[in-house]
């Protein structure tokens, strides 16, 4: 019975992983042999992206001398305090990683818009908001109030896709007062049926916080089609929205 729930447990904690074509064999032929290299290698994996070096050797008799119930060759106690102060230094070290990323991608943001901006076509607003019309459509213009429909793509200045919902096949519908502020103040400037390049500082986008695969102080670029001005309410289960 407890294997029973071993099993389910680690079950459900695991990942999914699709099959990779032409990869050789498995070396392992014995469930138990393959569900345990899983867990080492999902362990490891995971540790992975938050650990950037780890002493191998010593994880491996750590894991060993507690899997065959020996004593440990370091006290808890001492474990406990090692790991804390562990934990301390890593996030030390990860947000002065962190912090010089967004001075570069800020820098790099600041070239980027300064060379956009020269580009026949682009225009800049007050805020420093970028567009390019690439579609001029004859609709009315939507207020920060509205509710609207748009097909949108939006990348990072390396062209790097973070969202699009041309790729998921469903147009956003929002209210557009509740999206990052270039988005209010670009889309006002669309009739509906227009296409727009738009170009966001990172204070009109998401700032200086990381926002999942949009690092800190990002320019974010979008390709935007107005396609319509919605009743009030209809954003109830619409697709997400910057």
């Amino acid at each position: 019975m407890k294997r029973t729930l071993l099993a389910a447990t680690l079950l459900a904690s695991l990942p999914v992983l699709a099959a990779e074509p032409g990869k050789a064999a498995s070396p392992y032929a014995k469930e138990d042999d393959k569900a345990a290299y899983s867990i080492g290698y999902l362990s490891g994996k995971a540790h992975s992206q938050h650990i950037e070096t780890l002493n191998l050797d010593a994880f491996v008799a750590g894991f060993r001398d507690a899997y065959a119930k020996k004593d440990a060759a370091i006290p808890e106690d001492e474990m406990r305090a090692t790991l804390e102060s562990f934990k301390q230094r890593m996030s030390a070290e990860a947000a002065a990683k962190a912090q010089k990323e967004a001075q570069v991608n800020k820098k790099k943001g600041s070239d980027f818009l300064a060379a956009n901006a020269k580009k026949k076509g682009v225009k800049t607003t007050k805020s420093g908001v970028q567009y390019e019309v690439l579609t001029q459509g004859k609709g009315p213009k939507p207020k920060d109030t509205d509710v609207v429909k748009v097909h949108y793509s939006g990348t990072l200045i390396d062209g790097t896709v973070f969202d699009s919902s041309v790729a998921r096949g469903e147009p956003a519908t929002f209210q557009l007062n509740q999206v990052i502020p270039g988005w209010t103040e670009a889309l006002q400037l669309m009739p509906v049926g227009s296409k727009y390049r738009i170009a966001l500082p990172p204070e009109q986008g998401y700032g200086e916080m990381a926002n999942g695969p949009i690092p800190a102080n990002s320019v974010l670029v979008f390709e935007v089609e107005l396609l319509g001005i919605e009743a009030p309410g209809s954003t109830e289960g619409a697709a997400p929205a910057p």
